[in-house]
């Protein structure tokens, strides 16, 4: 994995993946009595991991390491993707659509896996897991005879709504949170509400990672 850039904070309030923190001082989690009941309770069962019922446990080994790859969750604490994934497949609660040429999520989930076993992905070093994932991007991964590009962007779509639906995400990218039945009054440009968080790193991570060569 690539260092962090130099001078970002570890988080001092709350929990954020790996403790990183453009806002080391924000904890949404403060916020909670402040939305209602159901939206709480919603937000709060996110904190928990919940136990595999649709991946085998070899299944969910690969995928759980590829997702720490994909995500850059490099150490804990680590926001258990895999697993909110695995929760949300298990109860049948899909998109409502799906590529032609590719099979029900589900399905599409344990081809990539496999594929990705096939490439040796649970034995490579970190530089060589990259290389595989960058190979199931660009479609040149055998994934069970499917498209592993579109692939690639099924799982993706479904790894990334898991990792920034959870609070600990918001904490890192500096989100309020769900503002009902409060709402916001500060509407403009450059405002904030007092609730909200200070960013206390002023790099642009996409610049930085232009200027580091880190972007693929």
């Amino acid at each position: 994995m690539a260092d962090p850039p130099e001078g970002l904070p570890t988080q001092r309030r709350g929990t954020t993946p790996q403790m990183r923190a453009r806002y080391p001082d924000f904890d949404v989690l403060e916020q909670a009595a402040h939305w209602d009941e159901v939206t709480r309770e919603v937000v709060l069962a996110r904190l928990e991991t919940p136990p595999l019922r649709f991946f085998t446990e070899t299944e969910a080994a690969t995928l759980r390491a590829f997702c720490d790859v994909v995500l850059a969750q490099d150490r804990e604490p680590r926001i258990p993707v895999l697993e909110h994934v695995d929760a949300k497949l298990a109860a049948g609660h899909g998109e409502g659509y799906r590529y032609a040429d590719l099979p029900e999520d589900g399905e599409t989930w344990r081809l990539t896996a496999r594929g990705l076993d096939a490439a040796g992905f649970a034995e490579a070093d970190d530089a060589a897991r990259r290389e595989i994932c960058a190979a199931l991007a660009a479609g040149d991964l055998d994934v069970g005879g499917i498209d592993s590009a579109r692939a690639w962007s099924v799982v993706m779509r479904d790894a990334l709504s898991a990792f920034y639906a959870h609070p600990w995400a918001w904490n890192e990218i500096g989100f309020g949170g769900p503002a009902y039945p409060r709402g916001y009054a500060r509407l403009g440009v450059a405002l904030s509400e007092s609730w909200e968080g200070e960013e206390a790193f002023a790099i642009d991570p996409v610049a930085d990672v232009r200027l580091r060569g880190l972007e693929r």
